[in-house]
């Protein structure tokens, strides 16, 4: 199940990697102008990940029961939530893109650009969510490899459409950075008729038939739950980065270069855990539908046990690999030295942060992310933060890398312990 959602999110990091590589072709003021878009764009697509985890935690456990019927009114209802939202987002985020963006810090000059490219944007979102909260419907009864190939599908489809559109070819004109916006609208419509077409055909998880209010209201209730709390706690990790990189400037540039290298290092070594989380979720609400609630606790105790030891491999790998990595994503002597520490140090903490990582997708699949949005706020606020500052009032960034290394070890151990004593913590009856 993990495989399929890995590649899928390779896809999407791909996905974003070559949108930026092709604006950043045209210039220094198109790649600033959509760098100014991504603490709006993270926010909505954080928004979609969080209505598709309580979509999915609550679907898992209604189709788990054998309910399902209920579960196809149930994604029904969710999926209109979800587009009347992002319909009033979108048109809230177009008539404020004058207000947002010069408090983002966008000069005047950028803000040409930035329209250009947000309102096809805004225009466009809901092709993006609609297909987001499909997929975790989708990986919801159990298939990971129809999401993870749609998901491909649209990274490649972008791939494709990019050079054409933002260049020009053949009958289409240079586009510019309107033809960026455009590439990705046309991935986000086909990966959206494909994902409607197989909940509607395959898993018959649509319901045409019109809800009552009442039964309605509810549904949107219970999508809340575990919606809100998710969204939140993905929003909380760029606010937690916004706040590193404040105390890694006062090092100089060196400093916040190592650490952004460092960090799409990162990204690409966790993929395994990203996956991994984004299937643990369905099948946790899967098998407590069920009332299966040892095997749920059996998976994640199996999956923090790979962790562990997957993470161990990377680890090892990456302490091997790291003057190589440095000396291959700059040629600045200091930047590389701070990039060799980091990647030497901090990666000896995955193993443990990815059990954290794995716990909070497991209680959004009991539907309690009230629990993991607490537990993640603590990890950053109350154990990434102090220790990274202590760490760099100490021995400067050298020390601040140490601190967060002990601050995913003692997150991942919190987490383990958690699992092993805690875990399932409570269990709300599907769709109830």
């Amino acid at each position: 199940m993990t495989g399929p959602m890995a590649l899928g999110i390779v896809a999407i990091l791909a996905f974003n990697l070559v949108d930026t590589f092709f604006i950043g072709l045209l210039g220094t003021a198109p790649l600033a102008a959509v760098t100014f878009t991504f603490p709006v764009t993270f926010v909505v697509t954080s928004l979609a990940m969080g209505l598709g985890a309580g979509l999915s935690a609550s679907l898992g456990q209604a189709l788990g029961a054998g309910r399902h019927e209920r579960a196809a009114r149930f994604t029904s209802d969710s999926l209109l939530f979800s587009l009347l939202l992002i319909l009033i987002l979108a048109g809230l985020g177009l008539a404020s893109m004058d207000i947002v963006f010069p408090l983002l810090g966008a000069q005047p000059v950028l803000l040409p650009l930035i329209h250009d490219y947000m309102f096809i944007w805004y225009a466009a979102c809901p092709m993006l969510i609609v297909p987001m909260v499909c997929n975790a419907a989708i990986r919801a009864t159990g298939d990971t490899k129809t999401p993870g190939l749609v998901m491909l599908i649209a990274g490649l489809v972008n791939g494709i459409l990019d050079p054409i559109l933002i260049f020009g070819a053949g009958p289409f004109p240079p586009m510019g950075i309107r033809g960026a916006a455009i590439a990705s609208a046309c991935s986000w419509l086909m990966a959206m008729l494909v994902a409607l077409t197989l909940l509607q055909r395959r898993e018959q998880l649509l319901s045409w038939e019109l809800p009552s209010l009442g039964e309605m209201l509810q549904h949107w209730r219970q999508l809340l739950h575990v919606a809100i709390p998710a969204s939140f706690t993905s929003v909380l990790n760029p606010v937690a980065t916004a706040l590193l990189m404040l105390l890694l400037a006062d090092f100089g540039t060196e400093t916040v270069a190592a650490y952004g290298a460092a960090s799409r290092i990162e990204a690409v070594v966790l993929i395994v855990m990203m996956a991994l989380s984004s299937v643990l979720a369905p099948f946790i609400s899967q098998n407590t539908g069920a009332g299966q609630y040892e095997r749920s606790r059996h998976g994640l105790l199996l999956t923090m046990r790979f962790a562990l030891l997957f993470q161990f491999i990377i680890f090892a790998l990456l302490w091997w690999l790291a003057p190589w990595l440095a000396g291959l994503f700059t040629d600045s002597a200091e930047v590389s030295r701070l990039l060799q520490q980091y990647l030497q140090l901090v990666p000896l903490s995955y193993g443990l942060q990815g059990c954290f990582m794995l716990l909070g997708a497991a209680l959004n699949g009991l539907r309690v992310s009230m629990i993991s949005l607490l537990l993640n706020g603590l990890r950053l606020f109350g154990l990434l933060l102090p220790l990274a500052w202590l760490g760099a009032e100490i021995a400067g960034a050298e020390g601040m890398f140490t601190g967060i290394l002990l601050a995913n070890m003692l997150a991942g151990t919190i987490a383990c312990l958690f699992a092993w004593h805690r875990f399932p913590w409570k269990i709300r009856h599907p769709l109830s």
